[in-house]
């Protein structure tokens, strides 16, 4: 019985200490008793990336003086799924972005969180790709996926994260990066929850008009624009543009990416716009984009 007493008392103390929750700073304290309600997540996107080099090395790279990110995911080994390093606080400003910037945000390292993947890449340099080589690249084993798809559902979950908000380096920094390239499974995240992909009956409504009626140039890079990339007010398309259509082909058209406007990436673009950006549509709609199909008339009003 006084055994039973002792216990109570420490937890009425401790109760009473939690009640003040007061906390002690050098020179200072600090009263935890009145929290806001009005607040959210300063994370706004989940950037997804690849090492270009093995386990120990994207290590001694990503725990240095020069570059980081939030987590790492290693090949798996045999027989389980591949544990998640976290290099970095979630509350801390990672190192992995560069000079980037997604639908009207610049410098992405300021709110997001970086995933690094283990993953060597192609067979080739950045400028190869640019030159119009053909590049072979490494394979992203299904395990690995497999935790990264869980390792994003959790984060994704926490902070909010917008499904178009879900890129690649390539996208956010299209000019001077390509991960994590054209074999990385953006299809099977979709199925699993996350992130965009186009559906494909308003592709093919899209396709259909614009094989008779393209867009212009111009209205095309409005229409990147208003899915997120920075381009430029010319109407040509410049090396900035190029490199905006190379990142898009890559996730969402991965067997063919020059960089080079025709119907498919324009079908593929729009379908896009229309069900995850329908706000956008006054940016793009001046011309005549609309066919017969519901799926196309949606945005428009006139299904």
């Amino acid at each position: 019985m006084g055994r039973l007493v002792v216990i109570l008392i420490l937890a009425l103390s401790l109760g009473a200490c939690a009640g003040q929750a007061l906390e002690r700073r050098d020179g200072y304290s600090v009263d935890h008793r009145h929290t806001a309600t009005s607040h959210s997540s300063r994370v706004r996107h989940l950037v997804i990336h690849y090492t270009d080099a093995g386990e120990a090395e994207s290590l001694r790279a990503l725990t240095g003086p020069r570059v980081s990110s939030h987590y790492l995911i290693p090949q798996p080994e045999a027989g389980g799924l591949p544990p998640v390093y976290q290099l970095v606080s979630e509350s801390r400003r990672a190192w992995h972005a560069g000079a980037s910037s997604w639908n009207g945000r610049e410098n992405i390292n300021d709110t997001s969180i970086g995933i690094e993947i283990v993953n060597t890449g192609p067979n080739g340099r950045f400028a190869d790709l640019q030159a119009g080589k053909h590049l072979a690249w490494a394979p992203f084993p299904s395990d690995q996926i497999t935790t990264l798809i869980a390792l994003i559902k959790d984060i994704v979950s926490r902070h909010d994260i917008a499904p178009t908000a879900v890129v690649s380096h390539a996208e956010i920094a299209p000019t001077r990066k390509i991960d994590p390239g054209p074999v990385f499974p953006w299809q099977r995240l979709h199925r699993a929850g996350i992130g965009p992909w186009p559906d494909v009956d308003r592709v093919a409504c899209y396709r259909q008009r614009f094989e008779t009626s393209p867009p212009s140039r111009a209205h095309l890079k409005k229409a990147l624009a208003a899915w997120g990339f920075a381009t430029t007010s010319s109407d040509i398309i410049d090396e900035t543009t190029r490199s905006a259509l190379r990142a898009f082909q890559m996730r969402y058209r991965p067997s063919h990416y020059p960089g080079v406007p025709d119907t498919e990436t324009a079908a593929r673009l729009w379908a896009l716009l229309e069900e995850y950006r329908p706000e956008r549509w006054p940016l793009i709609s001046s011309e005549n984009v609309i066919t017969s199909s519901p799926k196309c008339n949606t945005a428009f009003g006139e299904a």
